[in-house]
């Protein structure tokens, strides 16, 4: 933050100073300045402007008569004898400096080996780093491309350690960026041997294509922290997948999560995050929204949150009971923000690097958070990458949720996209498309808007949830969407059911269905039950249990990508609150009871994730197919058919979200499938009986069968 002090200079570029002088200190003015460097040399500096600011201020911009050396201390001094530190501006956004200091090694970190450690960090402005190891410390030596490495014998597996760092005038002390594990509360980084991490290889089903999974997002937290549910490590990685013969009796946990029939499973932040004491989890509630650590697990998850192998070991157990049943696993991140700019590793560094900034020293801040992640810098997007790399290259992870990813850039998505795959093969990105206002080119930004910049990277599709549901915002929490009652809808309810690829009802659309993730209900916002509560007022109980059930319908049966919050399939609650982040485990958990109250919701997703399967017309894996194979007819105005005609299949689904009965004539004779949710006897139809607020799901008669 500038203009803070009365006297403050930063290097904007490599022969370039800006200097602010309080109008409250020699009236802000100095006719000359001087530039000191470390052995006491002193040179006079060229004013080129000086501009009085809205705080107070005035701004000098300066010229150095030549090319400054980074890695040193400069300090710069006014006509009234007064000195302040040369700290890092802009300069560190130029082309120039990328040229100079791009480092692309693969050994940033601590590298271990039985026998020896190098500790290798990259902050080409600091001009003396050292490293503390059992809290002793030991000076690194600066190598090439702004880079200090140091190297200690002997094995030192588990130790603890931090950087110490001389830049802008102080020193600093620091985690590792790359540091792999921690103790309790990220107060050190700890040497990490990878081989003792055990990873287990299961075939699990196949998966090519976005539109071959459908979605369960979860917490790790929420899942198993009701009481009395037979878990004995509630709320921590191990009783995620934790199975006895209580949680089996019960259908609690895990032993319910896998009779759900869903393909992956999306974990809230699991990264090491700063809301939550990991010592005494309980004390607080939080999602986790507020990242400190990137490679780094974390700990209140864990049964010993001291021990940095605990929670890398109890982790990688979750994944590997996962693939041992069929389920892929996918991380929710989150680097378009951290959660504190000050304190965080990146920015103590190398100020301003990793962030986004402009000219003025200004921070953009379309998170919302007070800072916003700058991926367009080559190491920027270097640490990125290999952050998703080491999670998968570790622990095995099968795809990525990248929160606000509009604050990054497309090539940067499109990499982490490209170098997971290679390692994992069917590995999923998608993430919140959403256009922010942040400083970065509206082009260049991972948005809806640039999808089709971005050919493998999925979308949250936020035209689905309103245009299904009605809106989220609590000043529209009253109007409805097309299976919420309002048939206005019916002509975009075509276009989300096809997944947004065949018409430009709202710009932009996406231009794929590999593009397109279906969804009514996440952990932000209200439920969706919650929301029709609101919008419906109007439904008793049952009617409104219907009209839920369509909702989850749609989502599965639409083209695109399903995509479920945990709990949905038993109309969750949070009571009517919309952004639960901090509230309590009284307001987040998942409540088994309810789950009982409402099993009649679980059976039908469970007969809709079924169908979904065994059919593959309900994910067409390219907009052609869809144009060519899918159609729709309006049923007077209100009610739906949509149709999937191909090669292989010929398939309809009727949509009726109002209080009137239609009947439906058919072409050909056509079997039931699914009558709301119940699987009917093998008969065929040639007319159709559409009840209020029902779906039906119609399979044509192949030529071998009969009545």
């Amino acid at each position: 933050m500038r203009q803070q002090q009365y006297f403050e200079a930063y290097l904007e570029d490599f022969n370039r100073i800006a200097v602010y002088m309080s109008k409250q200190s020699y009236e802000g003015q100095s006719k000359v300045f001087y530039l000191q460097d470390e052995s006491g040399n002193m040179e006079e500096l060229t004013i080129l402007t000086v501009v009085p600011t809205s705080k107070n201020y005035n701004k000098y911009t300066l010229r150095i008569p030549h090319d400054i050396v980074l890695g040193h201390e400069y300090i710069v001094w006014h006509q009234g004898a007064r000195q302040t530190v040369l700290k890092t501006g802009y300069i560190v956004k130029t082309k120039k400096f990328d040229e100079m200091y791009t480092y692309l090694k693969d050994d940033l970190g601590a590298n271990y080996t039985k026998t020896s450690t190098r500790f290798v960090l990259w902050s080409p402005m600091a001009s003396k780093a050292g490293v503390y190891i059992r809290e002793k410390y030991y000076e690194m030596q600066r190598q090439e491309k702004g880079t200090f490495s140091l190297t200690m014998n002997g094995d030192l597996s588990g130790v603890s350690y931090y950087y110490h760092v001389y830049i802008d005038g102080q020193w600093i002390e620091t985690l590792d960026p790359y540091g792999k594990s921690s103790c309790a509360n990220s107060k050190y980084s700890v040497v990490i041997d990878e081989s003792k991490i055990q990873s287990q290889d299961y075939e699990l089903p196949p998966h090519k294509d976005n539109t071959d999974a459908i979605i369960y997002e979860c917490s790790i937290r929420d899942f198993t922290s009701q009481a009395g549910i037979g878990v004995t490590h509630p709320s921590q990685y191990l009783g995620f997948v934790e199975e006895n013969e209580t949680t089996k009796a019960k259908r609690t946990g895990f032993s319910y999560l896998k009779e759900l029939g869903i393909t992956h499973v999306q974990l809230l932040p699991i990264l090491d995050f700063a809301s939550i004491d990991e010592k005494h989890p309980n004390l607080f509630y939080n999602w986790g929204y507020d990242p400190v650590q990137y490679m780094t697990l974390e700990g209140s998850y864990s049964s010993n949150p001291d021990d940095a192998y605990c929670r890398m070991q109890e982790f990688m157990t979750l994944v590997n009971t996962c693939h041992k049943n069929g389920i892929r696993v996918i991380l929710d991140v989150v680097f378009n923000h951290v959660f504190e700019l000050d304190t965080m590793c990146l920015q103590k560094i190398m100020p301003n690097y990793f962030f986004q900034i402009n000219e003025q020293g200004h921070l953009s801040n379309g998170s919302w958070c007070g800072n916003d992640y700058d991926s367009t810098r080559i190491m920027a997007r270097k640490y990125i990458v290999d952050c998703c790399k080491h999670l998968v290259s570790l622990y095995k992870i099968d795809g990525l949720r990248f929160d606000l990813m509009g604050i990054l850039d497309v090539d940067t998505l499109n990499e982490v996209k490209k170098e997971c795959s290679q390692l994992r093969p069917g590995f999923m990105i998608y993430g919140e498309g959403w256009n922010m206002p942040c400083f970065l080119d509206e082009e260049k930004r991972a948005s809806i808007d640039n999808a089709h910049k971005m050919n493998d990277v999925a979308m949250f599709s936020d035209r689905f949830r309103d245009v299904v549901k009605g809106k989220t915002n609590i000043e529209s929490v009253n109007e409805k969407g097309y299976c919420s009652g309002d048939t206005s809808f019916i002509g975009l309810f075509k276009d989300v059911l096809s997944a947004s690829v065949t018409s430009s009802y709202w710009q932009p659309y996406f231009t794929s269905p590999q593009h397109a993730l279906n969804y009514v209900e996440c952990h932000d916002n209200q439920t969706c039950w919650d929301k029709l509560k609101e919008c419906c007022k109007e439904d008793n109980r049952e009617n409104r249990i219907m009209r839920h059930c369509m909702c989850i319908a749609a989502t599965i049966f639409a083209q695109g990508i399903p995509f479920l919050h945990s709990g949905q399939e038993f109309a969750r609650t949070k009571y009517g609150k919309a952004n639960t982040y901090n509230d309590s485990d009284h307001i987040n958990c998942i409540n088994y009871d309810r789950r009982d109250m409402y099993n009649m919701i679980v059976e039908y997703t469970k007969q809709c994730i079924q169908l979904r399967k065994k059919y593959d017309c309900f994910a067409y894996k390219t907009a052609q197919k869809i144009k060519e194979c899918v159609s729709f007819d309006e049923i007077e105005g209100q009610a739906l058919a949509y149709r999937m005609k191909d090669e292989k299949n010929d398939m309809i689904v009727c949509f009726n979200p109002t209080w009137n009965t239609f009947n439906y004539f058919l072409n050909d004779e056509y079997q039931v499938l699914f009558y709301d949710g119940t699987v009917q006897e093998k008969r065929f139809y040639r007319s159709i009986v559409l009840q209020p607020l029902s779906v039906i799901v119609l399979r044509r008669r192949e030529n071998n069968e009969f009545m």
